[in-house]
């Protein structure tokens, strides 16, 4: 049967990392939850405990993010800016990296996305830590990555700068696949920038 309607093209991927997500973060949160009430009844509150507090918050903020950054996303879906901070703070807490989330008022989904997908693409190039601002101003975002030491992947930044296709990618370098498929579909350009120590992201 045919239909004069075009029809909308499936992000397969994405449903599959929002699916993986959904599905992952309620037993977390209820480990969360049972270690809180342990405490709270004075059972264990020994360095072991707090460990196992700490890791869990850890899974449960990278669990959030990857559902903003790698799950299904639409410019009708809006992100609290609260949202946002509660995940990097948890997420980076104690790491070597400091992100500093200066857009003051919530966000569309889509933009949200490919914003954290910038950032992934900038901590790929930090691995000894460094500063990341994300920042919006009328409606241009910004993700700017200052670091004392960067490596920079050419086969992974050469195509952010020149509008080619990855080559090749392992899964801890995806983000830099989704960047511009993400960005297409925002009917965005990326401008990548280095000066120095420092490495920009515009869309």
């Amino acid at each position: 049967m045919s239909s004069d309607h075009p029809q909308r093209r499936l992000d397969i991927p994405a449903l599959i990392g929002s699916r993986i997500c959904h599905d992952l973060i309620s037993p977390i949160g209820a480990i969360g939850n049972g270690i809180e009430l342990l405490s709270m009844a004075g059972v264990g509150g020994g360095p072991e405990l707090s460990l196992i507090s700490e890791s869990v918050a850890n899974a449960n903020a990278r669990i959030r993010f990857y559902r903003l950054a790698f799950g299904q996303s639409g410019q009708d879906q809006a992100t609290s800016r609260s949202e946002i901070l509660s995940i990097l703070r948890d997420l980076y807490a104690g790491s070597r990296m400091e992100v500093f989330w200066q857009v003051n008022s919530d966000c569309r989904r889509d933009e949200a996305k490919a914003a954290l997908l910038a950032l992934q693409c900038l901590e790929s190039a930090m691995p000894y830590g460094g500063r990341a601002e994300v920042t919006r101003t009328d409606g241009r975002w910004q993700v700017v990555g200052t670091a004392a030491k960067l490596r920079i992947d050419e086969a992974l930044w050469t195509p952010l700068l020149t509008g080619a296709d990855v080559e090749e990618v392992t899964p801890a370098q995806v983000h830099f696949a989704l960047l511009p498929d993400t960005l297409q579909g925002l009917g965005r350009k990326l401008v990548v920038t280095r000066s120095g120590e420092q490495i920009t992201l515009g869309f």
